[in-house]
């Protein structure tokens, strides 16, 4: 199994101006690669294999940096082309030199990558200061090197471990659905209260904005104020990342299984022009953090299919209600058991109660939920109707 860490790292002058010119290398040897393999293709209606070996002969600058990061610039490219074909994915695109992301990935070769003393043995490179706040489990497979926009360099190492992850039983079941303000509410009636980190910068970005589209371009002053808007960017994502992570933990290491929707977020920001909201929120982040978090304790996340219809059913009762769909309506009433629900609480329960028939009968797709919704009315109105009075969140009919 493998995992990755990642750790700061400080270069000296010289190696940071190798960096740079890996840099530009890996960006080169994609874009010729690229170039030529649309080239081939228009002309012969086949695909071009080459190695950046061919072109270090014309190139021969290219022979400075690493040839693994070389290697892999080409298996990225190879797998992004394939990918294209296969999965119905965008077609490889050009990398520009302002725009993409400065990193490199060079791999281990007996003992080529290393730590020792406080500092990484990288290739080309040498002994680079690191600061390791946390042991490395396992043998280290690959280390991407990165900057920054803010100018900071960091080092994500990948290592192979052998897993010994003992599952457990799974007992606390709790659901989560999705909440434009407030990130997710689970099904015991918490919100998780995000702060909304955009919002609270978006004067001040603004104004960072335009001063700097009023500079000159390529003077100090210009340089200056980007280096300010990334380091408001950079705030943003690391409090974003910092509350999530603090988020993740806590479910994780209460719960045993916990129940999400999957959701589509790139589309839902764009068909109902929430862009920014949807963006903010990082939903698909929390969700990536609570499958590897909740794996690495024996647990599960279970992902409920999107077409469940989880705002729509009485959790009491299982009745489906098709008025609900408008998504103004926060809070109503079962007409068949008199259940009053709000929204997403309702829709949390309805996902906990899926993921647990999840794991005892399995998934069976989408046209089986209409066979769930006449199974919810049998069995729920058994055992629910009789909590009606007790509940703070129903009333009798």
């Amino acid at each position: 199994m493998n995992r990755a860490y990642k750790f700061r790292i400080y270069p000296n002058k010289e190696q940071r101006v190798l960096f740079a010119k890996t840099f530009g290398c890996v960006r080169f040897i994609y874009n010729r690669m690229l170039a030529d393999k649309i080239a081939c293709y228009r002309e012969t209606g086949k695909t071009l294999f080459t190695t950046p070996a061919q072109y270090k002969a014309a190139f021969e600058w290219l022979k400075e940096v690493d040839s693994l990061a070389l290697a892999n610039a080409q298996l990225h490219l190879q797998s992004a082309y394939q990918n294209f074909f296969r999965r119905n994915s965008c077609f490889p695109k050009f990398k520009s030199k302002k725009k993409s992301r400065m990193s490199y990935t060079t791999n281990n070769q007996n003992g080529s990558i290393r730590i020792e003393n406080g500092r990484i043995k990288l290739p080309k490179a040498g002994f680079v200061k690191i600061v390791q706040h946390r042991a490395i489990i396992g043998k280290i497979k690959s280390v991407t090197i990165e900057k920054t926009p803010t100018n900071k360099y960091y080092a994500s190492i990948l290592v192979e471990y052998e897993s010994q992850v003992a599952e457990v039983e799974l007992i606390k079941f709790i659901g989560i659905d999705f909440s434009m303000h407030d990130l997710f509410v689970t099904s015991e009636g918490e919100q998780a209260n995000y702060p909304r980190f955009l919002r609270r910068f978006e004067r001040k970005l603004a104004r960072l904005c335009r001063k700097h589209s009023k500079t000159q371009k390529g003077s100090k002053n210009r340089e200056r104020l980007r280096h300010k808007v990334c380091l408001v960017y950079e705030k943003i994502t690391n409090q974003r990342l910092d509350y999530l992570h603090k988020k993740s933990y806590e479910l994780s290491e209460k719960y045993d299984a916990v129940c999400i929707e999957d959701l589509n977020m790139r589309a839902m920001s764009r068909q109902l022009h929430f862009g920014k909201s949807v963006a903010d929120n990082s939903f698909g982040k929390i969700r990536e953090m609570l499958s590897y978090k909740l794996y690495f304790r024996g647990k599960k996340l279970i992902i409920v299919d999107k077409w469940f219809p989880s705002s729509q059913l009485c959790s009491v009762c299982g009745y489906k209600n098709a008025q609900v769909k408008d998504l103004s309506i926060r809070s109503w009433e079962c007409p068949s058991c008199g259940a009053e629900h709000d929204r997403d609480i309702n829709a949390a329960i309805n996902i906990r109660e899926e993921g647990k028939r999840i794991t005892t009968v399995g998934t069976t797709g989408s046209n089986a939920y209409g066979e769930d919704v006449r199974r919810l009315q049998s069995t729920r109105m058994e055992r629910g109707l009789d909590e009606l009075g007790s509940s703070r969140f129903y009333k009798r009919g």
